[in-house]
């Protein structure tokens, strides 16, 4: 018996261990500037003439800073990028952006941009969003308690500010613990590093897109930072279900976005804006 459980678990690490090798090795470069590329000079003028307001913290920032590299690459794209803290109201066209709440406290969040909405920006801006934290989303969250807050406060949004347009984003994720261990882990009924808290996040973003996808504007972060260049996805199994998980290469820390990774994410949401822009024009 001993030896056939020895056997198991050898056996165990070899199969562990040739699927992370297969799928970690995966090639993940994109083609920077492919999406911009496509762009018209009539629309990215478009984009460079609107208000647009986004509420983040630290991976926010990342974004941003990827949005700038791209406008330094690319001399057709031209924001007017203002960061503050305080915002009353936008006058001209601008992309403002600036922190909201509290990391650890996503309700914080939700109130605080609702209350930078209330001040000024509900009807000056043409778009406005933002995002919460990894870290907001923990392995012990209330989701539905927390998406309940967050639904009631955009619908009221939405209904006191017809001119403004809300965008809903998705939850960012982190990466989650790889190699044998993880097997070992799953064998003993313990939870790998990062699954509990992904598993999460996945919930939250699930009722997001659930919610709204086809109905309101949904920029779906959390795909953006679990998809591979060929479209293949990073995922991982926990307790029967599949779930999404941030792939190493876009991150600095397994959390943050690195350079690579901003610029893919800025790429996105560059683009999406445009198109939000182009349908809202339809």
């Amino acid at each position: 018996m001993i030896y056939k459980n020895m056997a198991f678990v050898c056996l165990g690490f070899a199969i562990a261990a040739v699927w992370i090798l297969s799928f970690e090795s995966r090639s993940w470069a994109g083609e920077p500037g492919k999406g911009i590329a496509a762009l018209s000079d009539a629309a990215l003028s478009k984009l460079a003439q609107t208000k647009i307001y986004f509420g983040h913290q630290s991976v926010g920032s990342n974004i941003m800073a990827g949005v700038e590299d791209l406008m330094r690459q690319n001399p057709r794209l031209k924001f007017k990028i203002e960061e503050t803290a305080a915002l009353a109201g936008l006058q001209n066209a601008v992309f403002a952006h600036g922190p909201v709440g509290k990391n650890e406290n996503p309700a914080s969040k939700i109130d605080d941009f609702a209350a930078k909405i209330k001040a000024g920006v509900g009807g000056s801006a043409d778009i406005a969003f933002f995002k919460f934290c990894y870290i907001d989303i923990m392995a012990d969250r209330n989701i539905d308690e927390l998406f309940m807050h967050y639904q009631k406060t955009m619908s009221d949004l939405k209904k006191s500010y017809p001119n403004t347009t809300f965008v809903h984003v998705t939850v960012p994720l982190t990466i989650v613990q790889t190699g044998p261990k993880v097997f070992i882990k799953k064998m003993i009924g313990r939870a790998p590093g990062g699954f509990e808290e992904n598993a999460k996040r996945n919930e939250y973003n699930r009722k997001l897109r659930q919610a709204y996808e086809g109905k309101e504007p949904v920029f779906d972060l959390a795909k953006i930072e679990s998809t591979y260049a060929d479209g293949s996805r990073a995922t991982f199994d926990w307790q029967g279900q599949t779930y999404e998980r941030m792939i190493p290469e876009y991150g600095s820390d397994g959390r943050h976005l690195n350079e690579p990774g901003r610029q893919l994410v800025a790429e996105h949401l560059v683009v999406f804006l445009s198109q939000l822009l182009a349908q809202q024009t339809q």
